[in-house]
């Protein structure tokens, strides 16, 4: 699994999270009435500290995120220290990419006229300038 990509998928369910708890979401236990994604992203965070060889960067980025949870700089910079620990941490990448399919979570597209299709029947995607479909 790309590091990158991952970066990018795990990032909004743990800017969800930041943005309920805060920096306590780095040692908030579980909490029941958390949604899903506030849920999802604690976890995710929660697996990416347990490894403790750049924590000290990632929790840095949570507090910036925390101060401002829609700064898009500050989620850059986040997205950055996750995609770091992945590259270093294939099996943390690969377990991820578990929790995302058992969780069913939406997986976002990231990027200019990016297309996320988790299932479809029939159908046109189509994405670019001036395009036109006949019927």
């Amino acid at each position: 699994m790309d590091a990158s990509l991952t970066a990018a998928e795990v990032t909004p369910y743990v800017v969800s999270a930041i943005g309920a708890y805060g920096t306590a979401v780095l040692t908030r236990a579980r909490d029941q009435a958390a949604d899903a994604t506030v849920s999802l992203g604690r976890e995710i965070l929660q697996r990416f500290t347990r490894r403790n060889r750049h924590r000290q960067e990632l929790e840095s980025a949570v507090s910036d995120v925390a101060e401002d949870p829609q700064d898009s700089d500050f989620q850059a910079a986040l997205r950055g220290q996750l995609r770091r620990i992945l590259e270093g941490d294939p099996e943390l990448a690969a377990e991820l990419g578990t929790l995302l399919t058992e969780s069913g979570a939406d997986i976002t597209a990231l990027g200019e006229r990016a297309v996320n299709i988790g299932h479809m029947t029939g159908g046109n995607v189509v994405t670019g300038d001036r395009n036109r479909i006949s019927g």
